[in-house]
């Protein structure tokens, strides 16, 4: 039972204070830049080191280890499964950014 009740109070109390803190213009904007910040930083190292960008350019990424370094001999030895679904995805990226 107490527990529940100290943690509804800090809920409360946190709560509170971010109430004060962005009672200010200036202040949400604060938190807004950085938040935005945040997740295109996030989005970005995802985006850089996507198993689906090595899948469809083998052999141009600068991660040299053995599989990807297979899945390289695979492609020059004529498979394109990877190279086949890594293109359909971009097409579909391309076509929802031309939708917004």
């Amino acid at each position: 039972m107490r527990k529940r009740y100290i943690a509804s109070a800090a809920g409360a109390i946190g709560a509170g204070i971010m109430g004060v803190i962005l009672n200010k213009e200036e202040n949400k904007n604060k938190l807004k830049d950085k938040v935005r910040y945040i997740t295109n930083k996030v989005k970005d190292t995802n985006k850089s080191n996507s198993t689906l960008e090595d899948a469809g350019i083998p052999d141009q990424t600068e991660d040299k280890d053995t599989a990807q370094l297979e899945n390289a001999k695979m492609v020059s030895e004529g498979s394109q499964f990877g190279v086949d679904y890594y293109n359909e995805v971009k097409e579909k990226e391309s076509e929802e950014i031309n939708m917004k």
